[in-house]
């Protein structure tokens, strides 16, 4: 079984921290949640550890290639740009893990083979690495773009049918879920790609712990799940429903302060901006640059 080359958030993690059941039990009275506090900035990643030059020059020149290829590309436009690294041997595909290092979002997209994605810390660059059944490695590609296209494309094809009869047997304490419910299944058969998203706020709505699990359980699981960490913890999981997604916020202390459903093609608190990934690019230049000037100082110095 090859190692992987980058730490994967796995979704166990992430239910045991920020899932539906973690969450403490309400205390009797009024009180404000609060706000989360902290915020993502750009770290630049660390300087790669000292390493065979050899391997050092073959991850640059794999950096460079992926800025070449760039030139000229309009961010969200068309297909995404892929780029290849399972090529690079192991030496030099550490060398491109340290440069890239590790942002803000991550997902997991079931079913076979499955993907582990990772945003790198150059936002709009994500890493897509294919597994098997048996955890191995089938495919390591580097892909620009918004998100990764194959998370919106699994939603997409969820088999949930959006039917006024695809509901569950009612519980008791079902309250306000099934007209909620309706007009879910209404937006998802309206819903074509590119449309704004329809949302639905279920933090303002009166719902009984009953309603929010019949709803749950109506709305299915689908094949996708997005953890955003920019600011607090944002859980954005696709549901039965096609382009449908359960997106949940969570404060510092992990209490759930926003819980909504956006029938989307993805939800926009996942999505790379168009300014971010610019500023990637240039980072990403520089960035190649200083490994290449450390890699001549590196030269002199022998």
């Amino acid at each position: 079984m090859k190692v992987f080359p980058i730490p994967l958030v796995s979704l166990d993690a992430i239910s045991a921290r920020v899932g539906r059941d973690s969450q403490p039990a309400e205390e009797d009275g009024f009180d404000y949640l609060p706000l989360p506090s902290g915020m993502h900035t750009f770290d630049l990643p660390r300087m790669p550890e000292a390493t065979d030059p050899a391997a050092t020059a073959a991850a640059i020149a794999a950096l460079e290639t992926v800025l070449a290829g760039l030139q000229g590309w309009r961010f969200g436009e068309g297909s995404n740009p892929l780029f290849d690294l399972s090529a690079l041997d192991a030496d030099a595909l550490a060398v491109v893990n340290d440069a890239l290092g590790q942002g803000e979002v991550s997902a997991i997209v079931r079913g076979s083979p499955a993907l582990h994605i990772q945003e790198t810390v150059f936002a709009g660059l994500w890493r897509v690495q294919a597994v098997d059944a048996d955890g191995r490695l089938l495919s390591d590609m580097l892909e620009a773009g918004a998100i990764p296209a194959a998370v919106p494309a699994a939603a997409a094809t969820a088999a949930h049918p959006a039917s006024d009869s695809a509901q569950p047997p009612l519980i008791d304490g079902v309250m306000n879920a099934q007209p909620v419910l309706f007009e879910l299944f209404a937006a998802a058969r309206a819903h074509r790609p590119g449309d704004a998203a329809h949302v639905v706020n279920l933090s303002l709505l009166p719902m009984t712990p009953a309603d929010l699990a019949w709803l749950g359980a109506a709305l299915g699981d689908g094949p996708a799940t997005v953890l955003s960490r920019g600011y607090g913890n944002c859980r954005i999981t696709a549901t039965g429903l096609p382009a449908t997604w359960r997106v949940q916020y969570f404060n510092n202390d992990d209490k759930l302060i926003l819980d909504t459903v956006e029938v989307t093609d993805i939800p926009e608190v996942a999505l790379a901006a168009t300014e971010d990934f610019a500023d990637s690019l240039l980072r990403l230049t520089e960035w190649v640059a200083t490994l290449r000037e450390g890699l001549a100082d590196g030269a002199d110095d022998v």
